[in-house]
């Protein structure tokens, strides 16, 4: 089956929600920032609300009746007493977000963007179409002004069979420990996939589209491994060991979010290591898009 209206369809939410973000990251306020509620206190930020909010309402105009979305964000935290002005800003960012694509010709109040955010609540299941986002993937490493992606994937039945990766500050050329940033100064890029029809990656305007190969490395000395920036999301110490195992030499690339799955299917490394530790217990938003961007040659639904 094809998926092509889907996948013009999250190609474009992830695109809007990408630039909402780089305006934002540009711009940082420490009045954007804000912790969740709940025991690990993790950071959320205007554009993480905004992206989800941005990618919802643009699936929902494009399917509308047919419309299910898991989500990371919720709308809890904005409407307790004090996040008024929050939500203003969020509102503000979403419909200039709009304005300046022009598709829609509307304008939300912030009781919109709220519902819009709120509909990614869907439990989703094997059954059925259901859209699965992580508005920013590597909300961390955003705030800190480096590596994020807007995640976005479909599933069918059980099956991921597209996924959208938007990584506003990944460097266009090939990434290494030796030359992490782009010689031309060239960031932001989005990679595509489509269950058995290749993985492209194109600028974010959406020109220049190429289909890339992971990487042809046999021999692990000659190869180089991905893993999380932040220690907390994978242990770094067995990472480390099994790299030595395999004879690994190339130090590790270490990087937020699905950015790092965006770059292996280019070919900038070879291999991915994750070694949650105990007690985590993993999103499928974490993981569904850059799935499919890796395996976008091989997949079978």
């Amino acid at each position: 089956m094809a998926y092509g209206k889907e996948l013009a369809a999250a190609i474009k939410a992830a695109s809007l929600a990408a630039r909402l973000c780089r305006k934002v990251q540009k711009a940082l306020l420490q009045s954007d920032v804000r912790s969740k509620h709940g025991r690990n206190k993790s950071p959320v930020t205007v554009a993480d609300y905004g992206s989800q909010a941005l990618v919802s309402f643009v699936l929902q105009q494009e399917f509308p009746g047919e419309f299910s979305l898991v989500a990371e964000e919720d709308s809890n935290d904005l409407r307790k007493d004090g996040g008024g002005e929050i939500v203003e800003r969020i509102t503000k960012l979403v419909n200039e977000s709009l304005t300046s694509d022009g598709s829609y010709g509307v304008s939300l109040s912030s009781e919109d963007v709220l519902k819009a955010i709120d509909s990614g609540k869907s439990e989703g299941g094997s059954q059925g179409r259901h859209w699965v986002l992580d508005p920013i993937d590597g909300t961390k490493g955003f705030v800190r002004g480096d590596q994020y992606a807007v995640a976005l994937a479909l599933l069918d039945r059980g099956n991921v069979v597209l996924g959208v990766l938007a990584c506003p500050n990944l460097p266009l050329t090939s990434i290494s420990v030796a030359h992490p940033h782009s010689p031309n100064n060239e960031v932001g890029c989005l990679f595509f996939a489509e269950v058995g029809r290749g993985t492209y990656m194109q600028l974010l305007d959406g020109s220049s589209t190429v289909k890339v190969q992971v990487s042809a490395v046999e021999n692990p000395e000659e190869a180089s491994f991905f893993e999380s920036y932040e220690s907390a999301h994978s242990m770094h110490d067995l990472s480390s060991l099994i790299a030595q195992k395999l004879g690994v030499k190339a130090a590790p690339i270490r990087m937020d979010s699905q950015v790092k799955y965006g770059a292996l299917s280019r070919g900038d490394g070879a291999i991915y290591l994750r070694f949650p530790r105990n007690g985590y217990r993993e999103k499928i938003w974490d993981h569904a898009a850059g799935s499919i961007v890796v395996t976008g040659n091989t997949y079978l639904s």
